[in-house]
């Protein structure tokens, strides 16, 4: 494995274990997976779906070679926007009073930040301004407001929609060899969309995050990327733990791909 770089933002693949990714499907029984399949499909079309995504350039965490895969960025085109256009995404926002309009310069929006975008802000931030949410389909079967807090379970449970529609899947979750969980979402993409290449924390940690990725169909094509050798290391199979403070992306495909990942 590539040891910690100098450079935290050119960054080789650290890895796990001395693997770059580590496949549980030996170690897992995943024989519901074809009716976990099922049931997320169908239950997708019966809850609110949102987005997430859309803005890894201007938080910093895509690797310098990989920054235009971004295309327009949701916190580059906020801050760009004219006082008109301003005065129109505050309207659109769920709590238009938070967003004092003088105080514009000071205020982050979005994952991650103080003030969430709501559904409405980001569809027209999409179709007016062309910002690309790579991750279009978004659903949280266990809420979790900040990534600092997502091992966290004090205080959270599966929503009264996740109990209602994914019932099967919540029991696979709970099977899981977690002493708690603290994070549950369905992350899917649109045909023909990327995720964008990003990491999820500093280049360096004490110790991996521990979370288990399913992808019940087992289409989705994740890969690592290694800034320094700038080269992709593809992870494979149905289910698999990666460090999530590597670079990663998804490849495009002509069809709709989908994960559960659970922390």
């Amino acid at each position: 494995m590539v040891e910690p770089p100098r450079d935290a933002a050119i960054q080789g693949i650290q890895g796990i274990f001395g693997r770059p990714y580590i496949d549980l499907e030996p170690y897992l029984d995943l024989s519901a997976l074809g009716e976990i399949h099922e049931e997320i499909c169908l239950g997708l079309t019966q809850v609110p779906i949102d987005y997430t995504g859309g803005s890894h350039r201007a938080m910093g965490i895509m690797p310098p070679s990989r920054l235009g895969e971004a295309l327009a960025d949701y916190g580059e085109v906020i801050r760009g926007l004219s006082d008109e256009d301003f005065r129109t995404f505050r309207r659109l926002s769920d709590d238009p009073a938070a967003i004092d309009p003088a105080a514009r310069d000071g205020l982050e929006f979005g994952e991650e930040r103080e003030i969430p975008l709501s559904r409405r802000q980001m569809l027209w931030l999409k179709f007016r301004h062309g910002v690309y949410f790579p991750w279009k389909v978004y659903v949280e079967l266990i809420p979790n407001r900040s990534w600092s807090d997502k091992n966290r379970s004090e205080g959270k449970d599966f929503t009264r929609l996740a109990r209602s529609f994914f019932p099967r899947t919540i029991e696979l979750v709970k099977r899981l060899p977690f002493s708690s969980i603290g994070r549950c979402n369905i992350m899917g993409l649109e045909a023909n969309d990327h995720g964008t290449v990003h990491r999820d924390g500093e280049g360096t940690q004490g110790e991996p995050d521990h979370f288990i990725t399913l992808c019940p169909a087992g289409d989705k094509r994740l890969f690592l990327w290694d800034e320094r050798a700038q080269r992709k290391t593809p992870v494979a199979g149905r289910a698999y733990w990666f460090n999530d403070h590597d670079y990663h992306g998804v490849e495009a495909d002509p069809f709709f791909r989908y994960s559960l990942r659970i922390d």
